[in-house]
């Protein structure tokens, strides 16, 4: 429901790509590859509920990565998310700083 409201807000087409396990996509040939990630797409955002380490390869050099890249923090998943920025609002603002 809620990428619904992001699709609204945004304005703009957008794909959301669910990547379960970086071995497995690295794995598959070039052409499924760029079928999920074309080169000619530079905005991209990442959303990581741990750390951002890693995404800087699939998000490219003008990408953005959401995520915690911090250790310690205590506190239900909520409040955690809303504390490091991973919500629908910083999703949003990070795609439309892109476009």
């Amino acid at each position: 429901m809620k990428w619904i409201m992001v699709k609204v807000s945004m304005r703009a087409p957008f794909e959301v790509v669910s990547f379960v396990c970086w071995e497995l996509f690295d794995e598959q040939p070039d052409a499924y590859k760029e079928s999920v990630l074309p080169s000619d797409v530079s905005a991209r955002v990442s959303i990581e509920a741990g750390s951002t380490f890693g995404w800087g390869k699939v998000v490219g050099g003008k990408g953005k990565s959401i995520g915690i890249d911090s250790f310690g923090a205590s506190a239900p998943a909520g409040k955690l998310y809303e504390e490091f920025g991973i919500t629908v609002e910083a999703v949003v603002a990070a795609a439309k700083s892109l476009i």
